[in-house]
């Protein structure tokens, strides 16, 4: 009798509702391997090059500055208050140059999309706007009375025919130099502060650039500060070889006393800057501690201490010590407010950052593995 086979079952059926997986092509090595596409992502690649753009056309505007001040410094020579002290013309030059290099170098980063860029844009901007706030504020209070100074002073020389037209004009003047740096120095950091924080920009810049680099390997809050402290690093050694005027518990150090302890000042920034940025809790707490006794001596010196005498021990000619007593920047405490408001927001930005600098030994119990019951 013909018996009829069974039909071949083919593959068996546990295998057809499990699928061999594919087999993909391994990744070469030294290649980053392709990140996976996040939830609402918009890439941000034009706004980065046109926000590198500007930072490098406002570089170029600080480099041109370079040669105002030499000319400054010629014209200076004319004026009534004597030639520009060399330490001047110095600080003045490495200012501009310093911003001209750091701007360009950013501005080039965030056209090339890269980490760094992002995170120092977005650090130096915050630092931008914080201190242009200030600097806007006092402006704002200081300009009017040096200008009617000035303008009391020149009717008492020449006698103008119309103050009224002197009086209009000099406020134009003032109001144009005030609009000139809230727009300078606060809206556009603004626009760099909000363009830069968008998740779609941090997302941006870490696909077009894969590799980690030296900014994500701390918080870049951290990193802000040590952003701060080496700049004020750099700072104080360009003080301390032009205008060595140190503040020291109710007396100003000049001279070489006075270059020796800017030294060591921004010998200790930097350490700091350093410290901070590798989360090293020591250097938290000699931060903590340092600043609060570093706003202490500002603090007597200014309040006891004549600021004019510590600047003709410089060298300096009477005429030039006139022109800077009747400069109420000078006369008046601004620097004190100046120096004193900074050195808070420094130091209650740092006690923020405690958050960042754990031991091992105070990570709660919670973070410890679970045993087996």
């Amino acid at each position: 009798m013909e018996t009829e086979l069974p039909a071949d079952p083919g593959p068996d059926s546990g295998s057809a509702s499990s699928p061999v997986p594919e087999q993909t092509a391994p990744v070469p090595a030294g290649v980053p391997a392709p990140l996976p596409e996040a939830p609402g992502y918009r890439d941000r690649g034009t706004g980065l090059v046109i926000f590198g753009v500007l930072q490098i056309i406002l570089g170029l505007f600080a480099a041109l500055m370079v040669p105002l001040v030499a000319f400054g410094a010629f014209m200076s020579r004319l004026g009534p208050g004597g030639a520009m002290r060399p330490g001047q013309f110095i600080s003045g030059v490495a200012t501009y140059a310093f911003l001209a290099a750091g701007l360009i170098g950013l501005g080039i980063g965030s056209m090339q999309m890269k980490r760094w860029a992002r995170a120092l844009t977005l650090v130096t901007s915050w630092y931008w706007l914080i201190t242009g706030a200030l600097v806007t504020v006092l402006l704002t209070a200081a300009l009017p009375v040096a200008m009617r100074s000035a303008l009391a002073q020149a009717q008492q020389n020449t006698p103008s025919p119309s103050p009224a037209l002197s009086t209009g004009v000099m406020a134009v003047i003032l109001t144009l130099i005030i609009i000139f740096a809230a727009v300078f120095l606060i809206l556009v950091p603004i626009a760099f502060v909000v363009f830069y924080s968008r998740q779609d920009v941090a997302e941006t810049c870490r696909r077009r650039d894969p590799i980690e680099r030296w900014t994500d390997r701390t918080p870049l809050p951290v990193v802000g500060a040590s952003v701060v402290l080496a700049i004020g690093a750099l700072y104080l050694l360009l003080v301390g070889v032009t205008t060595p005027v140190f503040p020291f518990f109710g007396r100003y150090l000049t001279g070489i006393a006075g270059s020796v302890c800017f030294m060591v000042t921004a010998a200790l920034d930097a350490y700091l800057a350093i410290a901070l940025f590798r989360l090293q809790s020591s250097g938290w707490w000699i931060a903590v501690v340092t600043v609060p006794i570093r706003l202490v001596s500002m603090v007597l010196t200014y309040a006891r201490a004549d600021m004019m005498q510590a600047y003709s021990k410089l060298g300096m000619s009477d005429a030039q010590l006139k022109v800077l007593s009747s400069n109420p920047m000078f006369r008046g405490h601004a620097f004190l407010w100046w120096g004193l408001t900074s050195m808070v927001l420094l130091f209650v930005y740092l006690l923020w950052l405690k958050r960042y600098f754990k031991t091992p030994e105070s990570a709660p119990a919670d973070t410890l593995p679970a045993q087996a019951g």
